[in-house]
């Protein structure tokens, strides 16, 4: 685990989460501030051989590209209109008696192939009324590009359908797509990510496609619980799930299935 800048563990800690992490929080926060970080990109371009697929058939997990290098890899014509700097997700703040646990805990998830990033966290409008314009110095953990896990530009074709196929110790990969599609869409504002609608809507056609073959088999499998549920709502009750968790004290326990959620 390498890491760019420094902090005091005695001080308090904002921690920036774009991807699972957004419904699946961090042990002992006790502030949780949808947000975003700029000059990034969210990509599918983190292999997933621990969590949404197997070192045989890896899946495909986010990570962040720095804007200004994901210009230079000449992406897809269907995502190179895409203008903005922005990375929504959610800020969590941890008190300072808990910064080092917490910060253990999260690099353990992170061992293969994140390094610790900081930058600069804005509130969401909704959420300024609260909260300073501003939240200087969130880590962030990013699968940065030399990282063994970090595979490149991939057509979205591709990524989809690795996606739809792929199948890991913590679920179907589409669950994950689709609950971090949904979980920015409870952001609200403007928290949508082409990146990922689009890939939701091409694995929603290759699954309904394949719906008697064994990826749809797998799918279905997958989904059963919570996934019943209406496809608008899941997510938030989701959210509503994993917040009450961590509260609890359930969450952040050493022997917990803990998947990249960053």
């Amino acid at each position: 685990m390498s890491e760019t800048g420094s902090r005091n563990l005695s001080e308090d800690l904002w921690l920036f989460g774009y991807g699972s992490l957004i419904w699946k929080p961090p042990p002992h926060f006790d502030r949780r501030v949808p947000g975003y970080i700029e000059g990034y990109v969210r990509r599918f371009w983190q292999a997933s051989e621990d969590h949404r697929g197997t070192p045989k058939s890896p899946g495909r997990v986010v990570t962040l590209i720095e804007r200004s290098y994901w210009e230079t890899l000449g992406e897809e014509p269907s995502q190179s209109s895409e203008t903005t700097s922005r990375v929504y997700g959610a800020a969590y703040h941890i008190p300072p008696s808990y910064v080092q646990s917490v910060k253990a805990y999260l690099d353990i998830r992170e061992i293969n192939g994140y390094s610790i990033q900081y930058t600069d966290c804005y509130p969401m409008p909704s959420a300024q009324s609260t909260h300073p314009s501003s939240i200087p110095n969130c880590m962030v953990y990013i699968g940065l590009p030399s990282n063994p896990q970090f595979l490149g530009r991939e057509s979205p074709e591709d990524v989809a359908n690795v996606i739809a196929a792929s199948h890991g110790p913590s679920g179907a990969n589409a669950e994950y797509l689709f609950m971090l599609e949904e979980s920015l869409a409870s952001l609200g504002g403007e928290s949508g990510d082409c990146h990922i609608k689009d890939l939701a809507t091409r694995v929603r056609l290759l699954l309904a496609k394949n719906a008697n073959s064994t990826i749809g088999g797998n799918y279905r499998g997958a989904m059963e619980g919570e996934m019943r549920t209406s496809e608008a709502g899941f997510a938030y009750a989701a959210v509503e799930r994993e917040l009450e968790r961590v509260r609890s004290g359930e969450g952040g326990k050493p022997d917990e299935e803990a998947e990249k959620v960053f």
